[in-house]
């Protein structure tokens, strides 16, 4: 007999498929390509396992983009504790596998109400992180907070990166080169500054210098 176990394992392996073979054709083919039948058959299982698994599509959406969220949100938690978080930062968001699904996402919640709020709770998630993480930079280099909002910041260097990405996907390549040696020369006058014990905060700074 089948233990309850083996059975339990088989399903949560089953789903797994289901949902990466979901990811690889929304990377891959758009997600327009991803229906039911496209995915069980990347699956290699029974076109009527996927509603099995997943009541509607937007079930099977909505768990795919929030498995690749856990991720996502992992890796860029790494940017508060690291030695450059800005530089992190940067190539998070100019992974193209890291933009592209999320892309295809955005534009799946055009059409699906329930994949943009689940979309949106990831986007106010991931900026509170690069807010954090800027935050981090900035106070440690002794910038007017102010006059200089980390949520601002943030937006722009994120912002620059995903031009490349979604100009990059269609082969546009004019001004990259200048865009890149721009940010990597900013980010590298903004470098997190070891303050001493007892040797007091840096001094002001004007990032427009």
């Amino acid at each position: 007999m089948v233990t309850k176990r083996a059975t339990k394992a088989h399903d949560t392996g089953t789903r797994l498929r289901l949902m990466e073979a979901t990811a690889q054709i929304i990377r891959e083919e758009g997600y327009a390509a991803a229906t039911s039948r496209r995915v069980a058959a990347v699956a290699g299982v029974k076109s009527a396992l996927v509603y099995y698994y997943f009541p509607t599509m937007d079930d099977l959406f909505i768990a795919v983009l929030r498995a690749g969220a856990e991720k996502a949100l992992d890796r860029m938690r790494q940017a508060l504790t690291a030695d450059d978080p800005l530089q992190v930062l940067w190539d998070i968001n100019t992974d193209a596998r890291f933009t592209q699904l999320n892309t295809e996402f955005m534009a799946l919640a055009n059409h699906r109400k329930a994949v943009g709020v689940e979309l949106k709770a990831f986007a106010e998630r991931v900026r509170d992180i690069e807010t954090a993480a800027v935050t981090l930079v900035l106070r440690s280099c002794g910038v007017d907070l102010d006059r200089y909002p980390p949520v601002v910041v943030s937006m722009l260097l994120t912002g620059a990166s995903r031009i490349l990405c979604n100009e990059g996907a269609v082969g546009m390549r004019q001004g990259h080169a200048e865009l890149r040696a721009f940010v990597q020369d900013l980010m590298g006058r903004y470098r997190p500054a070891v303050v001493s014990p007892g040797v007091g905060t840096a001094p002001v700074r004007d990032p427009a210098q």
